[in-house]
């Protein structure tokens, strides 16, 4: 370990968050960092950046933490750690119920009720802000609890949970849509169908509205505040993720308009919601039928064989839900975002991370 650095245990280091989380914790000399995931870090698609710290500076443990047996030995031979960090979890939409209460509830109470019986300093769990009522009218952290994704009834699960473990100091994060370098669930798949339309020719239409809030925060953000709420923060608080440009529909299609070079249009409500009386799952199948093929081409014609990309869209966000979050409580604690809203340049950066990877055809990006 280096001098008095505090030591970090990070929970699903290899995953969007995770690998962001080592990388800022590392790049700039602030934690000894023990990286924990399932995913070996030469499996994981990693940047040759962050590749590099994973194995020369990172401490990388292979466990499966599903097994509470594998997360008990993370504390062998006299190991200790100030903080926990867990953004290890499933994250794929459109699994059963049996599947997140796996690899979302019990993995999380079990990683934190073994840091509690270590006296760690502190455990944070990173929830979801899709476990508020979908709303236009933005919600702080006492806002109506209403899960709308299976993934957020898990995790709100966890957050009551946390608070009957004995000895826990705890606190939870709620981000609103994560974006950034690594994004493969958040902003992405909109990035990806807008690639496939400018293959296509065709302008990209959207249901709903350019009205429907999809808020949003940069990866960047999220991972001050992880390492900022270490030290600051009261035990069992809650504390929102979200950034200030109040983000909709409308906002990303003109960042696609203006990095794609493609046109985009909305449905609109009354014919969104004559398409969803249909059924969500018919509508969902035919959306994604659509885009298999042209990003199956796109990706070969590049000599990308293997891709972890996808234009994949799940039921859930088809939804007319509307993600509207509060994100400034947490400025209360001294914390500020540095990037305030979505804009194409970031869009870009997200882009040029995959394109350099190999795992995003290039010539889309204008």
């Amino acid at each position: 370990m280096e001098g008095d650095k505090p030591s970090v245990l990070v929970l699903g280091a290899t995953g969007f968050i995770g690998r962001n989380l080592v990388r800022h914790l590392l790049s700039n000399n602030l934690a000894n960092v023990t990286a924990v995931d399932k995913q070996l870090p030469n499996c994981a698609y990693l940047s040759q950046e962050e590749e590099a710290l994973f194995n020369e500076r990172a401490n990388f443990v292979q466990k499966n933490l599903v097994n509470p047996a594998a997360i008990a030995t993370l504390w062998d031979d006299g190991k200790n750690y100030d903080y926990v960090i867990n953004v290890a979890a499933e994250t794929k939409y459109g699994h059963n119920d049996d599947v997140y209460k796996e690899r979302v509830h019990h993995l999380s109470v079990a990683c934190a009720t073994e840091a509690a019986k270590h006296n760690v300093k502190r455990f944070i769990e990173v929830s979801t802000a899709q476990v508020y009522e979908p709303s236009n009218k933005a919600k702080n952290e006492s806002g109506r609890i209403e899960p709308w994704t299976n993934i957020a009834k898990w995790k709100h699960q966890v957050e009551q949970d946390l608070a009957s473990i004995s000895g826990l100091n705890y606190v939870v994060v709620r981000p609103s849509v994560v974006y950034g370098p690594g994004d493969r669930t958040g902003i992405a798949p909109r990035v990806i169908c807008g690639a496939i339309y400018k293959y296509t020719g065709k302008a990209m239409k959207l249901l709903w509205n350019a009205e429907l809030k999809v808020n949003t925060v940069h990866v960047h953000d999220v991972v001050r505040a992880l390492w900022h709420l270490c030290s600051h923060g009261e035990n069992g608080a809650v504390y929102n993720l979200s950034d200030k440009g109040d983000t909709d529909q409308g906002k990303i299609n003109k960042c696609l308009e203006d990095l794609l070079g493609i046109k985009t249009k909305f449905y609109g409500k009354i014919v969104s919601s004559t398409a969803s009386a249909i059924g969500m799952d018919e509508i969902t199948s035919r959306v994604n039928d659509k885009h298999v093929a042209p990003w199956s081409k796109m990706t070969k014609e590049k000599g990308i064989d293997i891709t972890p990309l996808s234009p994949y869209l799940d039921k859930e966000l088809l939804g007319n839900t509307n993600l509207s979050v509060d994100g400034s409580g947490i400025e209360a604690l001294g914390f500020r975002y540095e990037v305030p809203e979505l804009t194409t340049e970031r869009l870009r950066e997200w882009a040029q991370y995959f394109t350099q990877t190999k795992l995003f055809p290039e010539g889309y990006i204008q």
